[in-house]
């Protein structure tokens, strides 16, 4: 398995303040993990991780002149909204009373038994002039449990400036 996944974020910052969301295709998220991620190019990006694995989150902007940097990376914790079902995949169920899902489970509950993921900034590292985040896999994660995280953006300057999205996840396979 790969030592580190990346996870690049593109943003149309221009759409993205107009609109005042990363919706609307304002956001696209791709990683380049090997383990079967799915919804790759949408903000329901789920990435499927291996414990000790290194994801790095790099920020692209699709208009060059406005500036897009990670904000915050922050895993959500008790969120009860059920993981998107992948069209594509008949066994896929976005339905928590579904037997084929796990119980109650669509997301970690924060529990001493098992904690939600840290993110941790890059410490300062560049890549190519942009500010790039990563974090490593616990080994306390849950195998099939999608982990869904907030992104928050900084798209230029000024009080409307910082935008976030919950849907993205990792998930340990």
């Amino acid at each position: 398995m790969k030592e580190k996944v990346s996870i690049v974020v593109m943003v149309d910052a221009v759409g993205a303040l107009s609109d005042r969301s990363l919706h609307n295709g304002n956001l696209s998220l791709v990683d380049d993990s090997p383990a079967g991620s799915r919804h790759q190019g949408t903000t329901d990006l789920i990435t499927a991780v291996v414990p000790g694995q290194v994801v790095q989150w790099t920020p692209i902007p699709v208009d060059v002149q406005t500036p897009v940097e990670i904000q915050a990376i922050e895993f959500l914790s008790g969120a009860a909204v059920p993981c998107p079902a992948d069209p594509a995949d008949p066994t896929d169920s976005a339905d928590p009373t579904d037997p084929g899902q796990p119980a109650g489970l669509p997301y970690p509950v924060e529990s001493p038994a098992v904690p939600a993921p840290d993110a941790m900034g890059s410490n300062g590292h560049e890549n190519h002039d942009l500010l790039v985040w990563e974090g490593v896999v616990p080994y306390s994660m849950v195998p099939g449990v999608p982990y869904r995280y907030r992104l928050s953006l900084k798209l230029h300057e000024g009080p409307n400036s910082v935008l976030h999205i919950d849907s993205p996840a990792l998930l340990r396979v």
